[in-house]
């Protein structure tokens, strides 16, 4: 009768334990996120590489599945969330890739030591994770209360809109298929239909982008099924490190934001449990991993929070598929150029809809959260975070040899949790009651 109940509210109602919906259905939920993370997670090393340093798409997925295993192990089990490749170091990889210290040194050197650089970036997470450990979660988030975290989410979502629009407009037929197959499957879809509107949007424009001849097919008969990926070892070097390692200031705001967004779709407080110790721990850890052998740095993906957000199903082993998925299709130079072929504007519009679900979850964050707007002090916090991350192209400045850029996101992060200390009434108590009352009805949306 319980398995019963669960599908007559499916899609409407949430769902904890992804086994009352059979293992097809799993496998299914689980191919969806892997849908969700792939577009992104293998445009950061296309982008890398068009630096002029050579990073492998195969290593990349295979570095995000065990990433997203090891940030699921660190967490215990717990969080439903994803770790793909992270947007945030571009700019870091392109910088060193033009370096004055290295010219003249052969591209895979220079991703090396670019590399060597995101591993420290990832072992800082631990510093955060140990500060959290000691002095306590409600000590340390009085510095992140919602009206800095909530700002961060809705900026997240905000700066990837560029790339979406970019992509979709190459083909805006195709973009505003794969809207309208998402759109129509989560609100009128019935049963699986309703949850898995992702998955079916990237596959029905792809069919109709491949039967108009908008797709490209001879990179996929060249590739073989089977391959290993190439691994790049790390290599440390200062000048290097001191370009990569302060983007992770801005990528562990970013994983603040993503556990609390996380956290207020499924209802439960990751914050508290496993604790955000936990979450930095397993994200810093993921993130060192992969660049030490040939990966981008990893982070926790809004775009599979969308997912949840869509599907309502908050099971972690559905996460933790995709996870096997991404593995086992990294051994696959076959599929990677199959996926690779699909057309930029088919990810462009399902990216419509995900990066638009973080803003709304961010500002869903603000108001069940009960920030108070009509503060002064409050509504300066949001100011300045939003014109500072969105308006802001980064500084840079000069230490030693090495050029240090900080972008525009990091900024914006620094300047809210600073303001938020500086300004009087800062009245924000993490665990309270109210803030328990309001998780209670976050499945609801």
């Amino acid at each position: 009768m319980k398995e019963k109940n669960e599908k007559k509210g499916l899609g409407n109602e949430a769902v904890y334990d992804a086994r009352t919906l059979g293992t097809p259905k799993m496998l299914i939920l689980g191919l969806q996120h892997l849908c969700a993370m792939f577009g992104a997670t293998v445009v950061v090393p296309i982008l890398v590489s068009g630096f002029g340093l050579p990073m492998s798409v195969q290593t990349t997925l295979l570095m995000a599945g065990l990433g997203t295993l090891l940030f699921h192990l660190c967490t215990k089990f717990k969080v439903p969330a994803f770790l793909g490749s992270s947007f945030a170091y571009l700019g870091g990889f392109s910088m060193v890739a033009t370096l004055p210290a290295y010219e003249g040194m052969d591209p895979e050197t220079k991703l090396a030591y670019a590399l060597g650089g995101v591993v420290v970036a990832g072992l800082l997470y631990l510093v955060l994770a140990l500060l959290f450990k000691l002095v306590g979660a409600k000590k340390v988030m009085r510095f992140f209360p919602p009206i800095v975290t909530g700002p961060i989410i809705i900026l997240i979502g905000l700066n990837l809109a560029g790339s979406a629009v970019s992509q979709a407009s190459q083909n805006w037929l195709l973009a505003l298929l794969a809207i309208a197959v998402v759109v129509i499957a989560n609100i009128w879809g019935k049963g699986m239909i309703k949850i898995i509107p992702i998955l079916l949007g990237v596959v029905i424009s792809t069919i109709v982008a491949a039967l108009t001849g908008n797709m490209d097919f001879s990179a996929v008969h060249l590739a073989g099924f089977l391959g290993l990926q190439k691994f790049v070892l790390a290599k440390f070097d200062f000048s290097a490190i001191f370009v990569m390692a302060p983007i992770a200031i801005a990528a562990m705001m970013e994983h603040i934001g993503d556990i609390s967004a996380i956290s207020s779709t499924t209802g439960k407080n990751f914050i508290e449990d496993p604790g955000l110790h936990s979450t930095l721990m397993g994200d810093g850890l993921a993130t060192s991993l992969a660049a030490m052998f040939g990966g981008p740095a990893n982070t926790t993906y809004g775009e599979n929070t969308g997912v949840l957000v869509l599907s309502k199903v908050y099971d972690p082993k559905v996460v933790r598929l995709a996870a096997y998925f991404a593995i086992f299709l990294s051994f696959s130079p076959k599929f990677d150029a199959l996926v690779t072929s699909i057309p930029a504007a088919v990810i462009g519009g399902i990216s419509f809809i995900l990066y638009g679900m973080i803003s709304a979850v961010g500002v869903r964050n603000i108001v069940e959260n009960r920030v108070d707007l009509t503060k002064s002090r409050n509504l300066i916090i949001a100011a300045v975070i939003f014109v500072t991350g969105l308006g802001l192209p980064g500084v840079t400045f000069t230490i030693g040899s090495a050029t240090i850029t900080l972008t525009g996101m990091a900024i914006a992060a620094v300047a809210g949790v600073l303001l938020n200390a500086i300004l009087p009434g800062n009245d924000y108590e993490f665990g309270t009651s109210a803030e328990a009352d309001s998780s209670a009805n976050l499945g609801a949306y």
